[in-house]
């Protein structure tokens, strides 16, 4: 049996029980995700430490959003998302480097963010820029004691690798986001992992479909009715030595994402029982 810790994504929240999501599965860890910017304040990042502690719930990375517009599909994803468009980039640097030291407050190892669709021809005229961004971030993350992590989409599993070894820092790691390497129909979970196994450090549980309209995204569904074989992705994170936590993301609101969470933490108590 593996020693991986189930938990969901969470949402910042300023006072009250900002951990009360977590605590209806009962689960004991979470990825504490916010856009919000008047978030980001040493006395907030204090607050939501308290209240994790108090809970009993451990902060597995905290997910950054950044300023700006942000289209999630392949028709303007490309010029809003991340790091990639150079009108936005000095502005989410900025941004991510202070949810750098906001992670610092809340005691949490990591900041994760999507960088976009980054270039994958090293002759792009935007290559280099989106290199020295990321590796501006991930040198303010390094000398605050933190790691810097990619969630997968946008990028070919050996675009990631590629900026993650031309960067250098040595704390780049990866979100691995199962469903969205199939919906942004980048690559297969299980096949990444050949790629860029070593680099993965959480989970996003997420299931989906391949694209079929070439400017949406594919459709993400409840985990176990869409493309990605849990079971077989699973065996083959043991073998690559994953020892991160399973945060499950269901992007849907109200009632049916609860239920669709309380079956997930069921299946993954399940399959992890068999290892």
């Amino acid at each position: 049996m593996t020693n991986w810790d189930i938990g969901v994504i969470n949402s910042l929240r300023n006072g009250g029980r900002c951990f009360d999501h977590v605590e209806q599965f009962g689960l004991k860890c979470c990825q504490l995700v916010s856009w919000d910017p008047g978030h980001c304040t040493p006395e907030i990042a204090r607050t939501a430490r308290a209240s994790a502690q108090e809970a009993g719930v451990r902060i597995t990375g905290l997910w950054a959003g950044v300023p700006g517009p942000a289209e999630w599909n392949f028709h303007l994803g490309p010029v809003t998302l991340g790091l990639v468009p150079s009108a936005y980039r000095f502005a989410r640097v900025e941004a991510l480097k202070r949810w750098a030291d906001f992670a610092v407050e809340l005691g949490a190892p990591a900041i994760i963010t999507h960088a976009g669709f980054l270039p994958e021809n090293m002759t792009d005229p935007d290559y280099e820029g989106v290199l020295m961004a990321i590796r501006e971030v991930a040198r303010h993350c390094k000398d605050r004691g933190l790691e810097f992590w990619f969630e997968t989409g946008q990028e070919t599993p050996v675009t990631l690798l590629r900026y993650i070894e031309a960067c250098g820092t040595g704390n780049l790691g990866i979100n691995l986001d199962t469903g969205n390497l199939i919906m942004y129909g980048k690559g297969n979970p299980t096949d990444s992992l050949d790629v860029f196994g070593k680099y993965v450090r959480n989970l996003h549980v997420k299931d989906g479909f391949y694209p079929t309209d070439p400017r949406e995204l594919g459709r993400e569904v409840a985990m176990g009715e869409g493309r990605v074989n849990f079971p077989v992705f699973f065996r083959r994170l043991k073998e690559v030595g994953f020892t991160g936590d399973l945060i499950i993301e269901r992007e849907i609101s109200g009632e049916q994402q609860t239920r669709d969470i309380r079956k997930t933490v069921e299946k993954l108590r399940v399959w992890m029982s068999e290892f």
